[in-house]
């Protein structure tokens, strides 16, 4: 059998176990260096050239891994890009996190369709870029590439990504499998924490796009509970696979995810990436009898089955289809959508046509959209902040002063009616490990790494101060990853927006927000606290400390648990418009809840509304914390207008894990209330729901 025929014979019968049949027919035809063959990336001669050829870059081309030319079988062939395609001069889409700031579940799919085409233009059919590691304290350098604080909003988008990647026959691959938040110690940092905490906060998500249809997961390079993910039995084999049911393969992080070649096999980690290194004495484990045959098939036949599942629907998509106007307009709607807009005293917002704007800060004219790492995008062009605003505004009523000196943008702002003010991080302050030093002065080769502060560096809050006293309107924008506390001089801005690395039409679309072209509606997908100490202890290098306990509560579940304030609450933003709810019901579904209430735009401008749902536990017979987010729609409504909007709750994201049956379960009942701005909370009522409906 060669796999063409194994395709035909899945697609005949598409049943598991003629998928099963088929992955073992084909893989009883390999010999054994061609099964041990199919288990390594392949990409040392690429990554060599990439890196040593000038103007070459990490992935710059499909990595690929696996293969059999002599029974057809495809090689694997990957691409990063929680931001867009990494390869080539794709299109560079705002970071993750923006985008889950848009709350819009649709809006993600159409990004993720996007990403699909791209990835397939630039000759990959696996695509690594659904990060979906949950942000549990802000400090995290890769933050910018996920979605945010919470387990279902993480959930939501990374499932659009993957069922969509499956769709157009990209093999979808989920990352990092599991607990990874810390970057300049992920090497050999050891996430602790319960059964009870892995299930209901860090591993929800991963399941969620298991059950879209993700047919790889890529495995985290830091320890939980002591293992290593890459070779950590439980999380690879016990949950993935036998409490969900995960039938695709699994694949290392890359180059140092493997230290036990024969023990991550064992584990269930089916591929190391992204060229063989650890699992280059796998012949040999064999010949020992360390590793069986059995254990190399089923690895083998697991790379099959995603094989055979995803590439029949895949199409060939043309290299125009690369950077092309329908790919760039989304980019911009995406930033548009995703900016938060955090403060608006006196109604500064939206600008006045004719308005005379002085552009100031380190990223006014400064290309600024994120890590220098494994996520950057090689766009061709990038819409600066200045750049946008000029394109809006007109280049006679707006001036740019591209730097942190408070005399000059003082000086360059005299003749202006108002001051936008750029300020946040890069990447030397934030991103993938590369090199930290910390300091934005020093220039270092490297890049990347933690953020060494919550807070602004002092240079931009200085800047804000002395505009502060010039008397003109002062909006800033803040460009950065995720959360800053900003409570020590957020009281000096007029406006403040939210404005994360928007990808390469950033400032137009902070054009279109600043103009009113676009009503803000995105909202936090994470929580700004008062004091950088009040979220979960982060470790840094040099802090001696390699162990950290990741406990139930982080974020806004752990700031209503402590009663802390906090400036800007998870799914908070503004609008140029008010909304009003009223109205809210619930209603039992039988395996969920229906959430109905009135939207009414009370203002006299379009708007979208984003309806949140929270449920609490009532009669729970242990600590559950006060609120969860369990649904939430985006929508538009016409000013003056109401609508009625519906939520659907399903009973699986209700339940809970039971630690003492090792399975998820529903308590007694659940009270769900509705939100537009997570300032106000409208009770819809209290629901009981039967046990046994969760159970799985």
């Amino acid at each position: 059998m060669d796999f063409q025929q194994a395709v035909r014979l899945y697609r005949e019968h598409p049943d598991k176990e003629t998928l099963d049949a088929a992955a073992a027919a084909l893989c009883n035809e390999m010999t054994v260096r061609e099964r041990l063959h199919m288990l390594r990336g392949h990409a040392l001669g690429t990554t060599a050239k990439n890196f040593l050829t000038k103007g070459r870059y990490y992935n710059g081309e499909a990595y690929p891994a696996g293969g059999c030319k002599r029974l057809g079988v495809p090689p694997v062939l990957f691409t990063d890009g929680p931001r867009g395609v990494v390869m080539g001069h794709s299109t560079c889409f705002p970071v993750p996190m923006m985008r889950a700031a848009a709350f819009d579940e649709a809006l993600e799919a159409r990004v993720a369709h996007a990403f699909a085409r791209e990835a397939s233009a630039g000759g990959a059919n696996l695509f690594a870029g659904i990060c979906i590691n949950l942000l549990r304290n802000p400090r995290w350098g890769r933050a910018q590439e996920t979605y945010g604080e919470d387990p279902f909003l993480l959930g939501v988008m990374g499932a659009a990504q993957t069922r969509v990647m499956q769709e157009h026959g990209i093999i979808a691959c989920p990352k990092h499998y599991a607990l990874n938040s810390i970057e300049d110690l992920r090497f050999s940092v050891d996430a602790v924490c319960d059964d009870r905490t892995l299930h209901d906060v860090y591993l929800p998500h991963f399941k969620k796009c298991v059950d879209a249809g993700a047919m790889s997961i890529m495995a985290a390079y830091n320890k939980v509970n002591g293992e290593y993910c890459c070779e950590n039995r439980r999380l690879l084999t016990g949950i993935l696979r036998d409490e969900w049911g995960f039938e695709g393969f699994t694949l290392s992080d890359f180059v140092f995810g493997v230290h036990d070649g024969a023990a991550a096999l064992k584990s269930g980690l089916d591929v190391e990436m992204p060229y063989v290194f650890r699992y280059a004495l796998l012949g040999l484990a064999l010949r020992s009898g360390a590793i069986t045959r059995r254990q190399v098939n089923t690895a083998v036949q697991r790379v099959l089955k995603a094989l055979i599942v995803t590439l029949p629907n895949h199409k060939d998509e043309p290299k125009e289809t690369i950077l092309c106007p329908e790919h760039v307009a989304l980019a911009r709607e995406a930033a548009a959508k995703g900016t938060v807009l955090l403060q608006n005293r006196r109604g500064v917002l939206p600008l006045a046509e004719g308005t005379k704007i002085a552009v100031v800060g380190r990223y006014a004219d400064e290309i600024n959209v994120g890590d220098h790492g494994s996520s950057r995008v090689y766009s061709p062009y990038t819409v600066t902040p200045y750049q946008g605003i000029k394109n809006r505004f007109g280049e006679e009523n707006v001036v740019c002063f591209n730097g942190c000196a408070p005399k000059k943008a003082a000086a360059a702002a005299k003749n202006s009616d108002c001051i936008v003010v750029c300020v946040g991080s890069d990447w030397l302050q934030e991103g993938e490990f590369l090199v930290n030093r910390g300091e934005i002065k020093q220039k270092p080769k490297g890049s990347g790494g933690d953020r060494a502060d919550l807070r602004i560096p002092p240079q931009d809050a200085a800047l804000i101060r002395a505009l502060s006293k010039t008397g003109k309107p002062l909006i800033v924008s803040i460009m950065g990853g995720s959360a800053y506390v900003i409570r020590d001089w957020s009281d000096l801005a007029d406006g403040i927006l939210m404005s994360f690395y928007s990808g390469l039409e950033g400032g137009n679309a902070l054009a279109d927000v600043l103009s009113g072209d676009v009503n803000p509606a995105g909202r936090l997908p994470f929580t700004v606290a008062e004091d950088p100490d009040d979220y979960p202890p982060f470790p840094h290098v040099g802090d001696g400390e390699k162990t950290v306990e990741y406990g139930y509560y982080h974020g806004y579940t752990l700031f209503d648990k402590t009663g802390k304030k906090v400036q800007f609450p998870f799914g908070f933003g503004l609008s140029y418009t008010v909304f009003a709810l009223s109205g809210a019901a619930a209603e039992n579904t039988g395996d969920g809840a229906r959430i109905t209430v009135r939207v009414k735009n009370a203002g006299e401008r379009d708007g979208d509304a984003v309806v949140q749902v929270y449920a609490s536990s009532e009669g729970a017979d242990c600590d559950r914390p006060v609120r969860l987010l369990k649904g939430f729609r985006r929508v538009t409504v016409p000013a003056g207008e109401e609508i009625p909007v519906t939520v659907d709750v399903h009973s699986e994201d209700l339940a809970f894990y039971d630690p003492e049956t090792g399975r998820m379960r529903l308590d007694p009942a659940y009270r769900f209330c509705v939100t537009a701005d997570a300032k106000r909370f409208l009770t819809a009522g209290t629901l009981c729901f039967e046990p046994e409906k969760a159970d799985g």
